[in-house]
């Protein structure tokens, strides 16, 4: 297999693997979803959240949910059990 045809089949390999959905207003949370929005609420204190998206894989779905007026980005891994991990905020707290 030459260095061309690699490049192509690894793409396709890797999109089996995540499934990547953008969220809009219209679009009703998934339960993966809804469990991270349940607990970085419960985390941040803050019922100001929203889905900002999420990448489904079987070994959980990661969700970026941003939080207060200003959508600080958190994320957190879902299970299908309906147990989440590993919530934390994306930003940058050193600069602020």
């Amino acid at each position: 297999m030459n260095r061309f045809t690699l490049l192509l089949v690894l793409p396709l390999g890797l999109a089996a693997c995540v499934e990547e959905t953008s969220t809009g207003m219209s679009k009703t949370p998934n339960a993966a979803e809804q469990a991270c929005l349940r607990d970085v609420t419960q985390v941040t204190n803050n019922p100001d959240v929203a889905l900002l998206g999420s990448e489904f894989s079987e070994a959980g779905t990661l969700v970026r949910v941003g939080v207060g007026d200003t959508r600080a980005p958190w994320q957190c891994i879902a299970y299908s059990d309906g147990t989440t991990d590993g919530i934390q905020s994306l930003t940058n707290e050193g600069t602020l």
